[in-house]
């Protein structure tokens, strides 16, 4: 009996380490994701999430979305309090997955707000871009979430204004006399005494610039550094707007996008495929537009402007709701497809990618039938992650707001400086600016 009964204890001893002691891991009934836009709401929606009635469902969880606008930062305050309260959240209100951009990646990828993806089964990064990769890590390697997109970007043209100009709207033609930025001063002199601006926007190429800097905006001391890059992008929208070869509207203010309408005047605008699909919307407008009378080029410089990274949140309780929406977004090549042919974007899978930027048939109708994928295959070879800090997004725009106020000549340019630095002792304190 005593022999009987140990065999039968050691029996339950092992069952009970393989078997029904093993306690099932639960998900959340609620799939929480953050971000400061609807513009992946949209493709996740339409091509990945089930829907039941008005509501989404991802295995069974109701998918509910919290969205603040990214101005002045409001979208990260927004999101660092909730990852602050996660552990003592109510289930509903745990984040989940949320978005970032890579002007502020780096301060939640490099943090403990995240959790290594491969480890809730996203494993498979062979098809992505290896930018992708290395911006979605940690300092160690460590990979806490993907991009659905990839962000090469070129300078956008007006083919009928490219005629006027040079007798042709041929992409190669026009890259031939923008490729340099000696080209570009020359043909915006050119355009202006026809009428035209080069750009409707002061900071219109400023991405250019900022994304082939040399060195971060704040060093390892935390001392505040202008690159020479950006002090180029000062000293050419100075002279730009001295000269009248741009208007000192914002990026995104209306009457830079105003421009976009039929009876705009301007040559250029600068994006990746993001932006004339999701910002050129007066271009695409059916009574007052020009769509069709755009292409790409090139430029001047190779860069990327943004992208949209999907993060994994410490403390989820939807892993395996967060691990199949980044694994269909990379590797479901039926949605990425679905993502150039119907929405014009550019893919975070090469494979989908290479495949329609070699399809004769394949045209972008808004940029007059050209092949902006195979363009863009091209430019994503150039595309390089540096210099990324916690600090870039108010660096950026607040630089931008600052200067421009002496473009408009309301203060000096000391003023200008003097107020950036301001702004940022505001914002970081612990960032040391110049005196």
């Amino acid at each position: 009996m005593k022999k009987a009964l140990c065999l039968i204890l050691a029996l339950l001893m092992v069952f009970t380490m393989f078997g029904c002691g093993k306690k099932k891991e639960t998900e959340g009934e609620v799939f929480h994701i953050y971000a400061w836009n609807e513009e992946f709401k949209g493709f996740f929606e339409k091509y990945f999430a089930e829907k039941n009635g008005d509501d989404y469902y991802v295995n069974g969880a109701k998918v509910v979305w919290t969205i603040v606008p990214s101005d002045n930062g409001a979208y990260q305050d927004a999101l660092d309090e909730a990852l602050l309260n996660q552990e003592n959240a109510k289930p509903e209100d745990k984040v989940d997955m949320f978005l970032a951009e890579s002007d502020y990646i780096v301060k939640y990828t490099h943090s403990s707000a995240t959790q290594d993806v491969t480890k809730i089964g996203v494993t498979d990064f062979s098809n992505t871009y290896k930018y992708t990769v290395e911006a979605a890590s940690d300092e160690n390697g460590v990979v806490k979430g993907v991009s659905f997109q990839c962000c090469p970007a070129a300078v956008i043209y007006r083919r009928s204004i490219a005629k006027d100009l040079f007798g042709t709207d041929d992409p190669a033609e026009v890259q031939a006399r923008l490729d340099s930025w000696e080209k570009f001063d020359e043909v915006a002199a050119q355009a202006k005494a026809k009428g035209y601006y080069m750009t409707a926007s002061y900071a219109e190429t400023y991405r250019t610039f900022s994304n082939n800097t040399s060195g971060p905006w704040v060093d390892a001391n935390n001392n505040l550094v202008i690159d020479a890059a950006i002090q180029t992008w000062m000293d050419q929208s100075e002279k730009y707007v001295k000269e009248g070869y741009t208007l000192t509207e914002g990026v995104w203010d209306a009457g830079k996008t105003d421009q976009m309408f039929a009876d705009g005047k301007t040559f250029t605008f600068f994006g990746p495929a993001w932006y004339y699909n999701f910002c050129m919307t007066n271009a695409q407008d059916a009574e007052k537009g020009c769509y069709g009378d755009w292409a790409i080029c090139q430029g001047p410089q190779a860069y990327f402007w943004g992208g949209t990274w999907l993060l994994a949140a410490t403390g989820s309780d939807n892993n395996k709701a967060v691990a199949d929406t980044m694994n269909a977004f990379i590797n479901n090549e039926e949605i990425a497809e679905k993502l150039i042919r119907n929405e014009g974007q550019f893919t975070n899978n090469q494979v989908v990618n290479n495949k329609i930027a070699q399809d004769p048939s394949f045209g972008n109708n808004f940029l007059g039938g050209q092949n902006d994928t195979a363009l863009y295959v091209e430019l994503a070879k150039n595309i390089k992650f540096q210099n990324q800090t916690n600090y870039d997004q108010l660096c950026n725009e607040g630089l931008q707001t600052q200067f421009v106020q002496y473009l408009k000549g309301t203060i000096t340019k000391d003023e200008a400086m003097t107020n950036f630095y301001k702004y940022i002792n505001e914002k970081y304190p612990n960032v040391v600016t110049p005196q």
